[in-house]
Parts: structure tokens; sequence; C-alpha cells
């Protein structure tokens, strides 16, 4: 069998198993994250893939991931169903915006980019359930856009519950309705009094409880779920293919604003597939201990600190392991090792070089400031997480190669840091507009694994 068809844990504590295992298992019992057994070189079909429309290609790129877990037409059909229920006929359309190429990935349901994994994983998830008769608890922590397009990917879905905990009064207004206006009979939301790193320690906690896990088929809808990075792996070669189009450029610069290092990953692993990527621009707000890492080697947790990009306010990237194993030369010893001593100690320093990827921070001065200046200067809005990596990839502009930034939401997500930024309420939207006056169902909890576990019990009881 091909080894990208196999997966294993960072921390080397499982077998390998199969596509379908992967995508249900999400967290490996041992707690560590799911990887292919190798990475596949897709440097000879780049001539070929380049010309396709953004479902076939996605359909080429996952195949390499998938093997015979699922027949190609059963691929073909969730694929399409997925990516139907997007606005632009591109799926991700490329705009050119000054300086910069905006990969647009906000035309989703819920005008995040999340959509563009969690429309496919909640067709996947019906397609499994479907084959095996069995049933799933999704459980998930949400810094803001996951939520609503996990809700949005399995609501109303048979065979199907979903619990998904967001930070209390730390997402944004809009970002709340759109879990809680959502009542269908088969999703329950939970606000919990701390961080989303409170909320995603409940989460692997709970993951961890092993009879847990089994008794109630959990499985996950964060990123830790390798499903999610690889349908994200496909439109780094989308992009990137545009921008060679419009340049004539032999590879691209990619900017990402990132969080929980799950988006980055996604480009991280098409990069090493053989996508025309130079290096990787991480951007982080305030919350910057990525960036931290990558311009100084240790990994060290620090106060979150709100911020006007509050889905990228996070201190512990759970994708990081991911990243750690291929840092560490694939060592699971060495990585368990290395998540010990940040677990009891707060950080941890990592040897080795990094040369594919640069990274920066943009703090809410500099966000309000590249809002503005975009909007005055070329018409177009960022929204406040798009903005943070704008002004990280402006300090990193080749003469040689263009730089692609990715814009991770739609800025009427976002609309009261759009008003401050530019002086008007000008970031609307008919899908935002529409939550207005709807009735909404949340549960408040404390952040503890006890009570959310307890509430997961009885709610399926």
């Amino acid at each position: 069998m091909n080894e990208a068809y196999r997966y294993i844990s960072t921390r080397g504590g499982i077998e390998p198993i199969g596509f379908c295992d992967a995508t249900m298992m999400g967290l490996a019992p041992d707690g560590g994250l799911l990887l292919p057994v190798a990475i596949p070189d897709v440097r000879g079909c780049l001539d070929e893939w380049r010309t396709l429309p953004y479902p076939e290609l996605a359909i080429h790129v996952m195949s390499r991931f998938v093997g015979d877990d699922i027949p190609v037409d059963v691929l073909r059909e969730l694929v399409t169903r997925s990516y139907a229920t997007f606005a632009h006929p591109d799926v991700v359309p490329v705009r050119d915006v000054g300086p910069v190429h905006i990969l647009e990935l906000f035309h989703g349901p819920t005008l995040a980019f999340k959509d563009v994994a969690l429309q496919f994983l909640g067709n996947l998830f019906e397609y499994i359930l479907g084959q095996t008769g069995e049933t799933l608890t999704i459980v998930g922590a949400t810094s803001g856009d996951t939520g609503s397009a996990a809700i949005c990917g399995v609501r109303g879905k048979p065979n199907i519950e979903i619990f998904i905990m967001h930070p209390h009064g730390r997402v944004s207004p809009i970002q709340e309705r759109q879990m809680t206006t959502v009542l269908d009979d088969n999703v329950h939301n939970i606000a919990i009094e701390g961080t989303f790193d409170d909320g995603q320690r409940v989460l692997k906690e709970i993951f961890g409880d092993l009879d847990f896990k089994a008794q109630y088929r959990l499985g996950a809808v964060n990123s830790v779920n390798w499903t999610r990075v690889l349908a994200q792996v496909v439109y780094y070669f989308y992009g990137t293919f545009r921008v060679q189009e419009r340049t004539g450029a032999s590879r691209v610069q990619v900017c990402v604003p990132t969080g929980n290092f799950g988006d980055i990953f996604a480009g991280y692993i098409a990069l090493r597939m053989g996508a025309p990527i130079s290096r990787l621009v991480l951007a982080t707000n305030s919350n910057d201990i990525l960036a931290r890492f990558f311009n100084t080697g240790r990994y060290e947790q620090a106060t979150v600190c709100p911020t006007l990009s509050p889905s990228m306010d996070i201190q512990i990237a759970s994708n990081f392991e991911r990243y750690l194993y291929y840092r560490t030369s694939c060592d699971p010893a060495r990585v368990r090792q290395l998540m010990t001593e940040f677990r009891e100690s707060g950080g941890m320093a990592v040897g080795g070089e990094e040369h594919d990827i640069v990274a920066g921070t943009g703090d809410d001065a500099a966000t309000l400031d590249t809002i503005a200046r975009y909007y005055r200067t070329h018409d177009y809005l960022l929204d406040p997480h798009t903005a943070v990596g704008v002004s990280v990839g402006e300090r990193f502009l080749s003469e040689s190669e263009p730089t692609m930034c990715l814009a991770t939401a739609h800025p009427a997500k976002f609309k009261n840091a759009i008003a401050d930024a530019v002086g008007e309420d000008i970031a609307t939207h008919q899908a935002i507009d529409g939550l207005a006056g709807l009735p909404t169902r949340c549960t408040v909890l404390p952040a503890t694994t006890e009570v959310v576990r307890a509430f997961i019990r009885d709610t399926l009881t």
C-alpha cells in the first residue's frame, strides 16, 4: 500500500491505519496527531493540475492521500456537493490588490476559510457513517470560525451530534450568532468561561478519556482532524497556479494569518508535495507564540490577550505538534519528550533550522492601519485577520517572487473593527444581516473537563 494512504501518530503509539479510520479517529489514542506515513511528490503533475477547475483539482490532490478507502466516483460526488455551496464559481478566487494577490477563502456558507474543509468533512462523515451504520458525536472547540463552519457542515445530518465550545464573550457577536442561531436538534453550543486555549485543553482531555471516547463514538472537526488539513492543502495549489498565470513567476511566497497553525501547516504540506511555493510567511497577532518560535527557536506560552482578530487569540497551537514531528526528523520519541516538557514548564526549545517559514507579528494598530490603507488606496476591504497577514506580508515582499495573502474571513463578520478602521459602517453581507433577531440557544459552562463531559453525557442519554 502507498505510504501516503496510511496514517500514524506523531507520538508513535498506534499501528498505521487507513484514511477513513484516520478521519473518524480525529485525535490518536496516545494523544498525538495523525499524519500520513509519507508525503507524495507531485511535481510531475503540476502542468496537468494547473488548468483544472477547483473541484477537479481537489479530487486529484485528495486522492493522493485517500487510496482505496473511497471510490473515485464517490470522492467526486462528495467534493462536487461540498463546493456547490460556495457563492463564487471559482470557489476560492484570487484578486490582485496593490502589492499582493489575495486568495479569497470566504465564499462558503459561513463566510470563513473553515468552510473549505468543513463542508467536505461533514459530507465525508455522513458517507462513512452510511457505510458502517454507526453514530458519531463530534466535540470541538472554536476561537470563532470553526464552530459555525462545523455546525453548518453537519446540522441536521442523521447519526451525528455536535458539541461546540467557544470562549464566552471572546468571539465576535456575529461569530456567536452564526453558531447559536442554529437550532437543529443535533447541534449543541457551549460557551465556556475561559479562553480558547481552555476549550482546547478540555477537548484534548475529553479525547484522552478513551473509555468515554469509545462509548460515545467521539470524533473531531478541529484541525486536529487530518482531513481538515488535507482539504485546505488544495487551495495552496490552486492559488499559486493563478498567481503564476498572472505574473509568470516560477514560485510564489504565501502569507498566512494563523493562530492554531492548522492553515499554514496545510501550506507546509503543499510545499513539501511540490507546490510552486518559495516560502511561507507566518503572521500572528499580539498572541505571538508562533512568530516568537520561528524567530527564536523557543516555543513558550504566554497569557492570551484579546485583539481585533479573535480567531487568532491563541497561545497553544494544536497543530504545532504536527510540524514538530517533521522538525525533529520524524522522531516520535523526541516529540513525546518535547510535548511533555511543554506541558510541565510551558515552554520548549527546539533545535534545527527552518528555511521554508519566516514569521512576523501584526498588532491591533497595524491591523487598523492596514484595513484603512487598503480601503482608501485599493478600494478593498480586509477583515482583521487578513489584515494581520497583509501587514506582515508587506514586510517580506520580493521583486522576483510575488506574494499571495490568504483572506480568511469576509469583513462583514467583523463589522465593528472595520468601522473603527475606516470610520464607516460598510462591512455588510446578506447572510450576516439575516441573523438579526433570530432566536438563539447556548449553555454557559465552566471550563472544566468534568463539567463539559457530564453535559455531553447527560445530553446524549
